[in-house]
């Protein structure tokens, strides 16, 4: 599948059947967020994978809007460092790179940012130096993956030189 497609493709989903996923995909999923840019490179995100069932669970009770992932094979936390003024692109950065490398295996995705955050500190032994920036969920979908993606044209979204000014590629 080409990079194009991938993108065009990738879904969110937050339904997961119970296939395992192999130890060889994990860590290709996990080198993907470790080779996202950063900013200065300073590498600064940190990941704690989640892949013990009742670990899975308790993370979903420290969810407020992530239940779904006590069903995912593993989940990964993404932190970085709070005091650094890039550190939220750099999180989406590292996870955009582990959506992409998972669909390209077959491997479905979510993520949620809803969380009770001194409990998740507590639990995980997450400094303080470190935001929580996004828990994403792992696994293969329990159906089918099918629809299309419902996105507004380009016209709405991009303009030429100015704010509201009509798009005009040269």
């Amino acid at each position: 599948m080409s990079v194009s497609d991938i993108i065009r493709t990738k879904r969110d989903i937050r339904e997961f059947s119970d296939r395992p996923i192999s130890k060889e995909d994990k860590l290709a999923i996990l080198e993907a967020a470790r080779m996202a840019g950063s900013g200065l490179n300073s590498q600064h995100w940190r990941f704690i994978v989640i892949d013990d069932k009742s670990e899975l669970e308790t993370l979903a009770r420290l969810s407020t809007t992530g239940d779904w992932v006590a069903d995912a094979n593993f989940a990964v936390i993404v932190l970085t460092e709070k005091n650094r003024p890039y550190h939220a692109l750099d999180a989406g950065r590292a996870l955009t790179n582990m959506q992409l490398e998972a669909w390209s295996r077959g491997i479905v995705s979510c993520i949620y940012t809803g969380f009770k955050e001194a409990e998740m500190r507590k639990r995980y032994g997450i400094p303080d130096k470190y935001s929580i920036d996004v828990v994403v969920g792992f696994g293969y979908p329990a159906g089918k993956v099918i629809g299309k993606k419902r996105r507004k044209p380009l016209e709405e979204l991009v303009y030429s030189n100015k704010f509201g000014q009509t798009l005009n590629l040269k």
